[in-house]
């Protein structure tokens, strides 16, 4: 899959504690045979994977063996060390999701490696759709543990006017 890589760019290395951010697809992985990321270690950081649309399964060294689905968070934290995998579903047809790294602060560099699970509920802000999945946004709260003040959030926007109906 081609994977875009927003963060780092040359003028700015990190925007908070975010490192790097990538987006993929939509891409029909039925012609390409999709996501498949053999086993590779981390360290240092945490990972959040978000889809929009599609499934993509976890394997890790500790153990864990999960699904993440549109609208749920997969958050692996690397800290003192985790390897892991990762492949697209064989249901899935079509693969679209973002992956949110994290530089862990220097006191939590080598924290226990985990794992957290979370979906977020729906929450109407003027007509806006928002899901928090990590941090604090509209009286919104993620219970996913993370090392530094941070916000993630998906925010679906109705457009209305001539021409422009739909969502962004």
């Amino acid at each position: 899959m081609t994977v875009r890589r927003s963060l780092p760019q040359r003028a700015r290395s990190l925007i908070g504690a975010w490192c790097f951010v990538d987006h993929y697809g939509p891409g029909d992985v039925s012609l390409t045979g999709g996501m498949a990321v053999p086993g590779h270690p981390h360290t240092g950081l945490q990972v959040a994977s978000w889809l929009f649309t599609g499934q993509a399964g976890h394997r890790d060294t500790t153990g864990i063996r999960a699904l993440v689905r549109p609208g749920q968070l997969n958050l692996m934290t690397a800290g003192s060390g985790i390897a892991h995998s990762e492949y697209s579903t064989p249901a899935t047809t079509v693969l679209h999701g973002a992956r949110l790294w994290i530089a862990l602060p220097a006191a939590d560099r080598f924290a226990a490696p985990g794992f957290a699970h979370y979906e977020p509920p729906v929450t109407d802000v003027g007509g806006a759709k928002v899901v928090v999945f990590l941090g604090t946004l509209f009286g919104q709260t993620s219970p996913v543990p993370v090392y530094s003040a941070l916000t993630g959030a998906e925010v679906t926007l109705v457009v209305q006017g001539p021409g422009l109906a739909g969502a962004v």
